[in-house]
């Protein structure tokens, strides 16, 4: 009986990627098995040796909505759409949670793994989206904490009687889909251009947070000024966060324009972010 199924006259052939805006799905696919170890790699080493462990991807938006909840609900008194604040922050933070963890964790790729790429060939692809997949499992355990809270407000608080989630939340998957893709080709190009431009690492933070207060977290659409209204059709994540919020709660302002704006606009950071990636990943060898 033979030891392995491997025939005799396999051989792996490495050829460079002739086009930059061609995604090498076929080698993604052979290579599930290293994507898989990155995925456990990112989620076991994120809270390794802390002592509470991965209760922090809980912990971490309920101290923000908490915090949110004292600041902009109690002391700047910001509306959130007849919705209790902490409710508001907890469903606001969902998809941006997700959203800028993947960006900040995966906007170091290249340096994080400098060694790596110039030693051994594999799809480099698989990095960046190893961090998408695994930050799924923070996003899944922060739902869950949202559906616990929202059954206690439900049965305990009485402006939160008439809250229930619409028809819409049958949509919740795209939308996912929609915050991954984004995410993705927003840290392939930031992965990409630190490369060369070594400050934005330091600049992330603040790039994530300017766009968080772009983005209706902390406010709903419907708050945003008139004269303001063009970032809810340049900033994907506005109708994503409406949508969620709709879809959960039964409370957004979504107008279809916006709708079509963010996917448009998705789609051309998603391909426009792995042309640059597999451009500047050619040479990463070169420029690290």
């Amino acid at each position: 009986m033979s030891h392995s199924a491997t025939p005799e006259n396999y051989e792996i052939v490495i050829e460079p990627n002739r086009g930059w805006m061609r995604i090498d799905w076929r080698s993604l696919w052979e290579y599930r098995d290293l994507l898989l170890l990155f995925v456990r790699r990112e989620f076991v080493s994120k809270y390794k040796q802390t002592i509470l462990g991965p209760a922090w991807f809980v912990l971490n938006p309920l101290l923000t909505a908490a915090v949110f909840a004292v600041f902009f609900g109690r002391v700047a008194k910001i509306p959130t759409d007849g919705i209790p604040p902490g409710l508001f922050y907890l469903c606001g933070l969902l998809a941006w949670s997700y959203f800028s963890q993947v960006v900040t964790t995966g906007a170091a790729t290249f340096q994080a793994h400098t060694g790596l790429f110039s030693k051994v060939y594999f799809p480099r692809l698989t990095v960046p989206l190893s961090v998408v997949i695994s930050t799924l499992c923070a996003f899944a355990l922060q739902l869950i904490t949202f559906f616990g809270f929202f059954l206690y407000y439900k049965l305990c608080v009485p402006e939160a009687s008439g809250l229930r989630p619409t028809w819409h939340v049958i949509l919740l998957p795209l939308l996912l889909v929609q915050t991954a893709a984004l995410s993705l080709g927003v840290t392939l190009w930031m992965t990409a251009a630190t490369v060369k431009y070594r400050d934005l690492m330091h600049l992330n933070q603040f790039i994530m947070q300017l766009w968080m207060y772009a983005t209706p977290v902390i406010y709903p659409l419907s708050q945003m000024p008139v004269k303001l209204t063009w970032l809810a059709w340049i900033n994907p994540m506005c109708a994503v966060e409406e949508a969620f919020r709709l879809s959960l709660l039964g409370r957004g302002t979504l107008h279809p324009g916006y709708v079509v704006s963010s996917i448009v606009v998705t789609l051309l950071i998603f391909y426009s972010g792995v042309l640059f990636y597999q451009r500047i990943e050619r040479t990463i060898a070169d420029i690290a």
